[in-house]
């Protein structure tokens, strides 16, 4: 068989690992996030040096945290650091860590070198920097006087991993461009579903997830998107980012990238099926 096995041969191998009894491949969407997302969990470190990894929230005052510095987060599967000021993150990337539903290879890999709001000059250095940390997941929180930023985040070799939402005092949307690590991952048209994909010549496949977002323009490696107050800017990876799923609703408050269809639409990319064709 192929080094590169198949998705479902991944699941399996991965069913068998956790004792399962059933010998059946899981379809439900549960249980491949589950495995994408084994011993997942993040470690943020503040630019004091502080480690904050406990399951737990905090609450990080202004005085502790200098203008524009950065946050690391660190993940088994998820690595980026995070401007406290403006939430632009940078260094976005999969580690290569050892998992069933790898897209990876094992080879460490930065997908974006920023996904960076335009805030207009205003900062979120207001309030205090709020982080909860209850893994897989991370969220942040923090406000300045004419808006707010929220960052979701989850440690999983694939899914819904990463969501960014803007709200503005005044209703007025926020840019947030993104721009990938070229010249190894890029964006393409799929040719099996129709939609932009962004991804290498190998197994990664990904997508940005807009939610009340309109595209400004778009190039092989660079995306500008317009995002509503209280929209969202999400990122899937993997068999999520390949489904022939419908686009996201238009929502504007507490918006989950969860809510979007998972595992019970087609998957019409082959990249997941094939073993190369060889036994």
């Amino acid at each position: 068989m192929s080094i590169i096995q198949s998705l479902r041969s991944r699941l399996l191998l991965a069913a068998l690992s956790l004792g399962l009894c059933a010998l059946s491949i899981p379809t439900s969407a549960q249980a491949a996030t589950s495995a994408a997302c084994t011993n997942g969990g993040f470690t943020i470190t503040l630019p004091s040096g502080q480690v904050l990894s406990a399951k737990s929230g905090y609450k990080i005052s202004r005085s502790a945290l200098p203008t524009n510095s950065l946050v690391r987060v660190r993940g088994r599967y998820i690595e980026f650091d995070l401007n406290v000021s403006t939430f632009a993150v940078y260094n976005y990337t999969l580690t290569g860590a050892s998992n069933p539903l790898d897209i990876t290879g094992g080879v460490r890999t930065v997908l974006f070198t920023r996904k960076e709001p335009n805030l207009g000059g205003q900062k979120v250095d207001a309030g205090d920097f709020e982080v909860t940390l209850s893994a897989p997941d991370l969220e942040f929180r923090r406000q300045g006087s004419a808006l707010k930023m929220k960052i979701q985040a989850k440690d999983c070799a694939q899914g819904g991993i990463f969501q960014m939402e803007p709200e503005t005092n005044s209703g007025a949307d926020v840019v947030i461009t993104h721009t990938l690590a070229s010249p190894g991952i890029f964006y393409f048209t799929n040719p099996y579903t129709g939609k932009v994909n962004f991804g290498n010549s190998d197994l990664i496949r990904g997508k940005d997830s807009p939610q009340v977002a309109a595209k400004l323009s778009q190039n092989e490696f660079e995306t500008v998107w317009s995002v509503a107050s209280g929209g969202r800017m999400g990122g899937v990876l993997g068999e999520d980012a390949i489904e022939s799923s419908p686009p996201a609703t238009a929502c504007v408050q507490d918006c989950q990238a969860q809510n979007r269809i998972h595992g019970s639409v087609p998957v019409l990319d082959p990249v997941y099926e094939s073993d190369g064709g060889e036994d």
